[in-house]
């Protein structure tokens, strides 16, 4: 099942320095998944000044709950970068090659 996850990080002054000490175990970690097919496509969303701000990624796992799963142990999580988190369902009529 695909998904569209939309997160933003939070807003607080500490915010760019959690995403950046947490952003190598998350990538080791989406790189983990994105060789294991789960992970389509993703990557940073920037404000007008090209800062990340949060991240978006298209998904593909086999239940909302495996999703869920992966979610709660990713380092954006775990460590308190991605503060506010959307998981919409839906059906890529397009891929990357």
């Amino acid at each position: 099942m695909q998904f569209l996850v939309i997160a933003y990080d939070g807003k607080d002054a500490a915010a760019a320095s959690r995403r950046t000490a947490a952003r190598p175990a998350h990538l080791e970690g989406a790189n983990h998944l994105n060789k294991a097919g789960n992970i389509i496509i993703g990557g940073a969303i920037l404000n007008e000044n090209n800062e990340m701000i949060g991240s978006t990624l298209c998904v593909d796992f086999n239940t909302r709950e495996e999703l869920d799963e992966w979610l709660s142990e990713d380092p954006y999580v775990t460590e308190g970068v991605w503060q506010d988190i959307t998981v919409q369902p839906i059906r890529l009529a397009i891929t990357p090659s």
